[in-house]
C-alpha cells in the first residue's frame, strides 16, 4: 500500500470522529440568528457575521510569497499528488492553511517558526533554501521530524516536531474537506435510497414479523411515489 493509500485508510478509518482540525466555532445561534442564514453560493448557510468574518479573514495576508511557496512544496510532500485528483495545492492546500493561521491566530507562531527552521536547516545542511532543495534532501529533512513517540504529549516534542504535525492535520483536512478530496475518498454525502422495512434476521431475532397487508401498502417501492390515504376509520387505503 503507498502512502496515500494509507492516509485515506487512516482517514476513513477515524473520520467519525471528527476533522483532523476545527476552526469557524459558533456558539449556538439565537432563533433570529438562524432566520437570518441565507444562502450566497460559496458560503451556503452562513449567519451574516460568519460571512463578515470570512470577508475580513479574506482581505488580510499572513504568509508572504515566499512563505506560501515553501507550504506549497511541503504539503504536496505530505500529499503526493495523483494523476486522477492531483494534490495538495490543486486542492488549495496553501490558501486553507493559509485562511486557518488567520482565523486560528494561535497556529501562527508555530507556523512560521517551522518554515524559518526547514530554510534554516536546508541552508545548513544543502546551501539553498528548502523548496529550492532536491526533493530527496527535503525529504531527508522531513524524515528528522516526521516521526515522533505517541507516547509523549505533542507539546514537550521539540518545536520542529510539533510544526510538522501541525502541518501535516492541516494539510490532511485541507485536502480532505475539498472537492478532490472528497471525490478522492469517494465520499458521497447524503444519498436517497430505498427503504425495504426492519432486516429479516431482525425481526426474527426479536420474535417479530410484518403484518403482510401492511407491508404491501409501506413498504412497495413501485409505489413510493403514491401520497398516502386513509378511509374515514383511520384505515390505510394506499
Amino acid at each position: 500500500m503507498d502512502r496515500r493509500k494509507s492516509i485515506k485508510s487512516i482517514l476513513l478509518g477515524t473520520v467519525a470522529g471528527g476533522l483532523v482540525v476545527h476552526g469557524c466555532k459558533p456558539e449556538a445561534a439565537s432563533t433570529e440568528e438562524l432566520a437570518a442564514v441565507k444562502s450566497d453560493g460559496n458560503h451556503f448557510g452562513r449567519t451574516p457575521e460568519e460571512k463578515e468574518l470570512i470577508e475580513k479573514l479574506n482581505s488580510e495576508q499572513f504568509f508572504n510569497e515566499h512563505e506560501l511557496g515553501t507550504i506549497a512544496v511541503l504539503a504536496n510532500l505530505i500529499m503526493p499528488p495523483n494523476d486522477k485528483f492531483g494534490g495538495a495545492t490543486d486542492a488549495g492546500v496553501p490558501e486553507f492553511i493559509e485562511f486557518m493561521a488567520k482565523d486560528v491566530p494561535d497556529l501562527q507562531t508555530n507556523l512560521r517558526g517551522g518554515l524559518m527552521w526547514l530554510d534554516h536547516k536546508s541552508n545548513t545542511e544543502f546551501g539553498t533554501e528548502f523548496k529550492s532543495a532536491a526533493e530527496e534532501q527535503q525529504k531527508q529533512i522531513l524524515d528528522t521530524i516526521a516521526f515522533y513517540d505517541p507516547e509523549i504529549p505533542m507539546n514537550e516534542h521539540p518545536l520542529e516536531i510539533q510544526f510538522f504535525s501541525l502541518m501535516r492535520n492541516l494539510t490532511l483536512t485541507g485536502y480532505y474537506t475539498s472537492k478532490n478530496g472528497t471525490e478522492d475518498l469517494g465520499y458521497k454525502g447524503n444519498m436517497p435510497n430505498v427503504w425495504d422495512g426492519v432486516p429479516e434476521d431482525v425481526l426474527e431475532q426479536h420474535g417479530l414479523a410484518y403484518d403482510e397487508e401492511w407491508l404491501a401498502k409501506c413498504v412497495d417501492q413501485s409505489k413510493r411515489g403514491i401520497i398516502a390515504e386513509w378511509d374515514d376509520e383511520g384505515n390505510l387505503l394506499t
